[in-house]
């Protein structure tokens, strides 16, 4: 008998009985025919490929450029459950927050002995010359888009922080419009809470987060890479739906340690820039110097206090896996609280024990680097062929300081449109959350991936997987009877 992972709709059932509360989905799936289902998640996909949703897929020459596949049938959370993870999202990410803010200030964290200090400071991704510079409102994760996965009914765990430059949230939105468009007897049927007011929760965290100097009606721009970037779509519709300008490097000029955007009109002062440009690339004269893709002074003006960085700089390094894994102690720290949404199991292989368990358990265990992401550098023990196990055994033992294990975890699945009807497939989730020092806000809603091969716990789209909406339920008094 094949293993019984918990299913979000059908629990541990298979299909025979739903959960309490997820029996009007059930029966929309059981009664909608599979044509139907596929003729409504082609038209969706056709919609995003005429909009040019795409993202690049930089190791393959012959298909680039390609959609992410879409799934009609939705992920549904219940308020209650998302009552509770909206509270530890919170929570995570205050204590984010904080910990960076500590970082490049004082260091109490590192003083005290909860995160070693060379796991910081000689971390790649610690930025020295923001030491001592404290952004304004001591902000540096303004937009967090957090990783999650599910393994029962009130198992969620914390896969990675995402605090750089969190894409995703333009399929969010996307993924909501082909199904209000293409399924609209399921907004009917429940009381659905919005997505669409992130553009204007994003739109006044950044007015929030102003400098002090700027006008009651800051100027906001995005800061691209340009259209050869794989989340171009994403900058282009964000800047659209806000209201900002979408800008380029050349678009941009530093005077006197002010940020300046040149218009047909002549020069307009820039107050914050939602940059979607990692730090090096950020500023020639501060970070590489080949980089096309900064804005030469940029680094000044923000030091002057005259702009303001989303997210700021720096904050990748709550992004290395390694830190990650010391985040229950860091939320617990600055909250005197246990964590509300626990990591999953982490084995830090620069510890002698860790690494020692890691190489007698290779077999059992997911690797990964701790500056991966997309997917990448990752072994997946279980799916592994026993060359490729011996090849990360190598790479473990030339650079333990560069990986951490976890444990193979029993994904939960939410039913997928396959060719043999709805089926079971493995999920992760990224909600998103915004920060502007005087509130934290998590959108009723979020990124589902879903790994659309059968048996597949790999979700990232760069590796096959599609994309789901995500439902969040209004409480049962606000559900139409």
């Amino acid at each position: 008998m094949s293993k019984r992972f918990f299913d979000e709709i059908w629990g541990h059932s298979r299909g025979r009985k739903p959960r309490p509360g997820f029996e009007s989905i059930a029966r929309w799936i059981r009664e909608t025919p599979k044509k139907e289902l596929r003729r409504r998640q082609d038209s969706a996909e056709a919609a995003f490929r005429q909009l040019g949703i795409t993202f690049n897929v930089y190791s393959e020459e012959e298909q680039a450029e390609r959609i992410i596949p879409f799934d009609i049938i939705p992920r549904v959370f219940t308020a209650e459950e998302w009552q509770s993870l909206s509270e530890g999202l919170e929570q995570r990410v205050t204590a984010l927050n904080m910990f960076l803010d500590d970082v490049y200030g004082e260091r109490k964290i590192l003083a005290d002995g909860v995160v070693p200090s060379d796991l910081v400071l000689c971390n790649p991704g610690f930025t020295p010359v923001v030491n001592g510079h404290r952004p304004p409102h001591g902000v540096y994760a303004h937009i967090c888009g957090i990783d999650m996965v599910r393994t029962g009914p009130d198992e969620f765990l914390v896969l990675e922080d995402n605090a750089r430059t969190p894409s995703g949230v333009s399929y969010m939105l996307e993924n909501r419009e082909a199904m209000l468009r293409l399924c609209p007897e399921l907004f009917e049927a429940f009381e659905v809470e919005p997505v669409d007011g992130y553009t204007d929760a994003l739109r006044a965290m950044m007015q929030a987060v102003a400098p002090e100097s700027a006008p009651g009606n800051p100027c906001c721009v995005l800061l691209t890479p340009g259209h050869f970037n794989s989340a171009f779509y994403e900058h282009s519709f964000l800047a659209d739906n806000v209201g900002i300008e979408l800008v380029e490097a050349a678009d941009l000029v530093v005077d006197d340690d002010i940020v300046w955007m040149r218009t047909i009109e002549g020069r307009k002062r820039v107050d914050v820039i939602y940059r979607r440009i990692d730090d090096d690339f950020l500023d020639p004269l501060i970070f590489r110097p080949d980089s096309m893709l900064g804005v030469p002074g940029l680094m000044a003006a923000y030091f002057a206090g005259n702009v303001t960085l989303i997210n700021a700089p720096g904050g990748g390094i709550s992004d290395d896996k390694a830190i990650y894994s010391f985040m229950p102690e860091i939320v617990k720290y600055y909250s005197g609280e246990e964590a509300k949404l626990p990591n999953v199991e982490t084995w830090r292989c620069r510890e002698p024990d860790a690494l020692q368990y890691t190489l007698d358990n290779l077999a059992d265990l997911v690797v990964k680097k701790v500056d991966g992401s997309g997917g990448y550098g990752m072994l997946v023990g279980p799916t592994s062929t026993s060359e490729e196990i011996e090849e990360f055994r190598a790479a473990l033992k030339d650079n333990p300081d560069g990986y951490i294990a976890q444990p193979t975890l029993d994904l939960s699945t939410v039913p997928t449109l396959t060719e043999k009807g709805a089926k079971g497939r493995h999920v992760d989730f990224r909600p998103f959350v915004l920060s502007d020092g005087q509130k934290v806000t998590t959108v009723p809603g979020g990124l589902t991936r879903v790994a659309l091969r059968e048996g597949s716990l790999v979700v990232n789209s760069s590796q096959g997987g599609g994309t789901k909406d995500s439902l969040v339920l209004r409480p049962e008094s606000e559900q139409p009877s």
